[in-house]
């Protein structure tokens, strides 16, 4: 279960993570991302800095870059439509932020847990992806490969924890992961095949709360029972 400091501070995240959604939807409240995006995750990483010294020497810092790196991607982001280096450095940012949370993940890989499957579908989904991308890449092809297969090497090792700690952290993290990888995908979709509507507040919602879930999942990790 979670604590009534971890219930709080989901609330609040949930909140900041609102207002944000709500100033990237207005035009005149555009301005205001610049403190809300960042806001986002600077809370994240305040609270796992206050609630981390359960874990080990490795998770702890390996975690904290994550989210550092992370908060660099988004930051890097919100000037994207300003040159498409901006895109490209947050990409490499994320890209960094993902290879950090598949070293956290297999630190505690169950070595009996089979990946078949969740293999297999994984590359049906990236056939499927890429299907619909593939004629606006030009360029961004390879990077965009090389970051397709971290996000699905992060859900890859996020799987590998099953059976090797609490139920609860591994259906947070994998959960967690499968979010950030829907986010991708979508940031995919509307920068080289079409844009939809609502499609900024559908990315930032399910990064926001995949960061969080990760996060929550991680913390669980070292003081539960497993069941």
């Amino acid at each position: 279960m979670l604590t009534k400091t971890e219930k709080s501070f989901s609330l609040l995240f949930l909140g900041i993570l609102i207002l944000d959604l709500v100033c990237g939807s207005n035009e005149s409240l555009l301005q205001f991302r610049f403190v809300t995006k960042p806001a986002v995750l600077i809370s994240l990483i305040v609270f796992f800095l206050r609630n981390r010294n359960h874990l080990n020497s490795f998770t702890k810092n390996i975690t904290l870059l994550a989210l550092v790196f992370s908060l660099f991607g988004d930051i890097l982001l919100i000037f994207d439509d300003k040159s498409p280096n901006f895109f490209i450095a947050g990409l490499a940012s994320f890209l960094l932020a993902h290879i950090m949370y598949v070293l956290i993940f297999l630190k505690k890989r169950n070595p009996n847990q089979s990946l078949w499957l969740l293999l297999f579908l994984l590359i049906l989904y990236a056939v499927g992806l890429f299907y619909f991308i593939k004629d606006g890449l030009g360029d961004m092809l390879i990077p965009v490969i090389l970051y397709v297969l971290a996000i699905f090497s992060m859900v890859t090792s996020a799987y590998s924890r099953k059976g090797n700690l609490s139920r609860l952290s591994f259906n947070l993290v994998l959960i967690g992961a499968l979010l950030f990888m829907f986010s991708d995908s979508l940031i995919a979709l509307e920068r080289f095949y079409r844009s939809f509507p609502f499609s900024s507040i559908a990315i930032m919602l399910t990064y926001g709360v995949a960061q969080l879930l990760i996060i929550l999942g991680i913390l669980k990790q070292e003081n539960e029972v497993i069941s």
